[in-house]
């Protein structure tokens, strides 16, 4: 038996790892010809950690994951602390630790693993045709590939998707512009094992620690989709955007590398009633494209690909064992897209009459409603 899957990121390399340990030979093609991450790290949260360790590649995380070992809201002006906890709790019910990682050394380190060679680069495809015993993908540069069935985790922007779909599904603006990056650990900005957010105006500033004495950053601004701006002025327009705010924001505006930021429009596609088409499926951003706001996005392409791996260990044909992963996760993306979709409306402002209830909830929060949401959302997926 052999699979085609078509995208060497996270879900691409995750699946092909899964495939690999219940015996399915995988061919591996990437439409370009060297991964650039898109953004500057990931939340790995423990429902992703327990999923790349049954992949056998628990030692990413494990290695170069950042210690998160707080989490803190801060008041925008002032810098108060509006509320700080401790994530033991979260670790203790939930089993595994949050692990923010940078995703160049994520991707590389899952590259390593199945190994670069192995995927064919430059292979953009252009369509798919399933037939009676299998799938033909055809790529730009004239070549095909032959296989018994194909997983598309070709991205947010998937070619193939409109094959299992039947349609062309419109990706929605999330009403907001992320600016991210990294930058050096300063603890005269926040300290280096807190997960810290500074909220006010539906906007936001947060900072992660990854490996190797770095912070991840990330600030969002709701904003017209098109506005003309690049990386030459993203210093200029966040001091603007955030003119007035704390101190420790504006250290952080000036400590940051305007070469390396990386400015992006947020959006996700509403969710699918399918995942799989025959022998095609969808996998990661190309079933499920949602909005970073709860962190879940390149965890729920890592419980994709468990999942497929194990639908495939217990059912006899292709056929069954793609509707099983179908089944079983569904619903679970779908839960994820939309509850991505309330936090994304109340963090940023939508109503600002939810967004200031919030604020003021933040107040008086002590960690366990947030603990409980986030276990919430680890719990439900495929390993608990």
């Amino acid at each position: 038996m052999k699979a085609l899957i078509i995208g060497a990121g996270i879900g691409g390399l995750s699946t092909a790892a899964a495939l690999k340990q219940v015996g399915i030979d995988c061919e591996v093609f990437e439409a370009v010809e060297e991964i650039k991450p898109v953004g500057a790290a990931i939340s790995i949260w423990p429902n992703g950690v327990k999923c790349l360790s049954r992949l056998g590649m628990g030692d990413i995380p494990r290695d170069f994951g950042g210690q998160m070992r707080y989490m803190a809201y801060q008041d925008y002006q002032r810098g108060e602390t509006m509320t700080r906890f401790s994530l033991a709790p979260l670790v203790e019910r939930v089993g595994e630790r949050p692990c923010p990682v940078a995703r160049a050394c994520l991707q590389q380190q899952m590259l390593e693993h199945w190994g670069h060679d192995a995927v064919q680069f430059g292979k953009r495809v252009e369509r798919v045709e399933q037939h009676e015993d299998g799938v033909t993908a055809w790529f730009a540069d004239g070549s095909q590939a032959i296989g018994d069935f194909l997983i598309a985790a070709d991205g947010s922007r998937s070619v193939i998707r409109p094959a299992v779909l039947g349609y062309s599904p419109e990706r929605r603006y999330a009403g907001y512009v992320n600016w991210n990056g990294l930058v050096a650990i300063d603890e005269s900005i926040a300290p280096a094992d807190q997960w810290t957010t500074w909220v006010g105006e539906g906007k936001r500033v947060s900072l992660m620690p990854v490996a190797d004495g770095r912070f991840y950053f990330f600030f969002d601004v709701p904003l017209p989709a098109g506005l003309e701006q690049d990386r030459t002025s993203a210093r200029a327009d966040l001091t603007r955007y955030f003119a007035g705010w704390a101190p420790q924001v504006q250290h952080l505006i000036a400590a940051i590398d305007t070469q390396t930021i990386n400015r992006i429009e947020i959006h996700d596609v509403e969710p699918f009633g399918r995942l799989v088409n025959g022998r095609i499926a969808l996998l990661g951003d190309a079933a499920h494209n949602t909005t970073p706001d709860i962190g879940q996005g390149g965890c729920a392409a890592m419980e994709d690909a468990v999942v497929l791996g194990n639908a495939f260990s217990a059912q006899n044909t292709i056929e069954a064992a793609l509707r099983n992963y179908e089944a079983q996760r569904c619903d679970r993306v779908r839960d994820l897209v939309l509850k991505a979709r309330k936090r994304c409306d109340i963090t940023h402002g939508k109503d600002m009459a939810l967004t200031q209830a919030w604020y003021e909830e933040l107040r008086q929060e002590s960690g366990e409603r947030i603990i409980a949401g986030l276990c919430d959302t680890i719990q439900g997926g495929p390993l608990g």
